[in-house]
């Protein structure tokens, strides 16, 4: 005969849902225990983790690979959760100007007065529960629940740098120009993102937040002035002539940052980046020109080793004096091979024609462009504004010294790219797909998509016949990832690429198979698309019995 115990339930993750195959989504019974878990997570990070970004009821992790994301899925499910212990770090006071467009509209949803509103904001320590939408963007708990009010029925096209807000129970300081659908209540001059700082984010997760009311705005002290630089020409490298229609610097991006509001970014098609660097004996992650749809024209500055990758197209490398007179008879022309490495001399220029099929190209030079690294990477991250901006006319790119053989490889054949056909890419269900009825996931995967000129490196814009919800409303904010397929109340899906936004509130109905991201990447626009269920996954939804 047993004996009849009493025990506690621990509290457990309630469950996990896959986001594609290198990341889970593990959801909590509300924010208290996405605290736990997130500071469970840094503290002791599982085997493989790569990244964790926390949101209102979710924790997402992403995992290095398929089968360390598997392990790492099990292993949440048997996770207890602690709570975090508190940590005395002080406050971080943010000086505000309580002037806001919005100040009587929440005055009026809070059933406060205008001073009212202003005491219960200046009247709690809010704590940093997770960070997204842009670098700096820390989303603001606060200590009770009289500022809940909702978003904006129509956001703003362009809310200014440094505006406090409320959105539903958070509060947030928008750190940078950029669109948004909070209540603006105030601004203040705190510079929340500032890359000259040891710690570029002003506050971070966890971090405790008072604001204070004042009658001005002072701008906080800018980073201790330094000497005027001169003006840096490099000896060897490459003049840019013609940048195209973009030009960018890419590696294969930055991992970790998610917790600050940073994606990953880097190179689109990261294996071509791969194979450019491969041929000139790069180290893998060396940096190198990403262009596109054509028109790139660079000279070379010193004798310099080249490799194009991607999109094939004409390569046309001749003396500067045919580039000057636009005379293509003009000086001795030459083409060269595609995926091969090959030798631009001093004065020489290259010019990449339009793609016969596909759409970006990768320029490797032998030790890689040696441009200065922003939070570990030399990637343009084009919706946050982080590492170098486009490439301009006359701009010169030095090398650096990211060899990783004395010797250059051999010319290797390159995969076929999308042409005037249907290009398919295999996609994971969820990790919403439950926001859809099957009518509306057959017709996600029956239809071709078409790209439309609204694409870019944030995300690919599609058109077609819109999918229909089988829920009203969104999401809380929750972790997202590349290769995600977000629907939008219109319907038509947005296919997240390398630049996105590290959270989002609409409902990802499927993730593209990570290794099927780089051939999305050269889709050209009016290229077309149909997805096709991924034969197998390799992770399932699943539940704690005890939810």
């Amino acid at each position: 005969m047993g004996t009849v115990m009493q025990t506690t339930t621990a509290k457990r993750v309630r469950s996990v849902r896959p986001v594609g195959t290198r990341a889970v989504l593990a959801e909590l019974d509300g924010l208290q225990d996405v605290l736990a878990l997130q500071d469970m997570l840094y503290k002791s990070p599982l085997p493989g983790q790569v990244d964790v970004l926390a949101a209102a009821e979710t924790v997402m992790v992403v995992g290095e690979s398929a089968a360390a994301t598997r392990a790492i899925s099990a292993r949440l499910m048997e996770l207890e959760l602690t709570a975090p212990e508190v940590a005395d770090s002080g406050l971080v006071v943010i000086d505000t100007v309580y002037d806001g467009d919005d100040l009587a509209d929440v005055a009026e949803l809070t059933g406060l007065s205008v001073d009212g509103v202003i005491a219960a904001h200046t009247g709690q320590v809010w704590t940093v529960a997770f960070a997204g939408f842009a670098p700096g963007f820390g989303y603001m708990v606060g200590e009770n629940e009289a500022l809940t009010v909702p978003r904006r029925s129509s956001p703003r096209t362009a809310v200014p740098a440094g505006s406090v807000a409320l959105g539903g129970r958070y509060s947030a300081v928008y750190p940078r120009r950029s669109p948004g659908g909070w209540q603006l209540i105030g601004r203040t001059g705190a510079r929340m993102w500032d890359l000259d700082r040891a710690q570029p984010a002003l506050v971070r997760p966890g971090d405790r937040v008072q604001y204070r009311a004042v009658r001005e705005v002072v701008t906080a002290t800018e980073s201790p002035a330094r000497e005027p630089e001169k003006e840096h020409r490099p000896e060897s490298g490459l003049r840019i002539l013609t940048p195209g229609a973009q030009s960018l610097i890419q590696d294969l991006g930055r991992r970790g940052y998610g917790p600050l509001g940073v994606s990953a970014a880097g190179a689109l098609d990261r294996a071509s980046l791969r194979r450019a660097n491969r041929l000139v004996g790069n180290a893998a992650s060396a940096a190198a020109i990403e262009s596109v749809n054509g028109g790139l024209t660079v000279e070379a500055v010193g004798d310099q080793v080249v490799a194009v990758t991607g999109a094939p197209t004409t390569l046309t490398v001749g003396p500067s004096s045919w580039f000057e007179s636009g005379d293509v008879q003009a000086g001795a022309r030459r083409t060269v091979p595609m995926a091969a490495p090959f030798a631009l001399l001093d004065g020489e220029v290259l010019t990449l024609g339009a793609p016969e099929s596909g759409f970006r190209n990768y320029v490797a030079v032998r030790g890689g462009v040696d441009v200065p690294e922003v939070l570990g990477s030399r990637s343009t991250d084009t919706m946050s504004g982080i590492g170098p901006g486009p490439l301009v006319s006359k701009q010169v790119l030095g090398v650096g010294d990211a060899t990783a053989s004395t010797a250059v490889g051999s010319p290797e054949l390159q995969p076929d790219f999308p042409g005037d056909g249907v290009t398919v890419l295999d996609v994971v269900p969820g990790p919403r797909a439950d926001w859809f009825d099957q009518d509306a996931l057959d017709s996600l995967c029956s239809q071709e998509w078409l790209v439309t000129p609204q694409s870019n490196r944030v995300g690919m814009r599609l058109d077609g016949t819109p999918l229909e919800r089988t829920r009203e409303g969104e999401l809380p904010s929750e972790g997202t990832m590349a290769g995600a397929l977000q629907i939008p109340p219109a319907g038509l899906p947005v296919l997240f690429l390398a630049d996105h936004p590290i959270t989002g509130g609409y409902p990802v109905i499927g993730v593209v198979r990570d290794e099927h991201l780089d051939l999305a990447a050269q889709v050209p626009i009016g290229g077309k698309i149909r997805f096709r269920l991924a034969p197998d996954t390799t992770t399932t939804f699943t539940k704690n019995p005890e939810k």
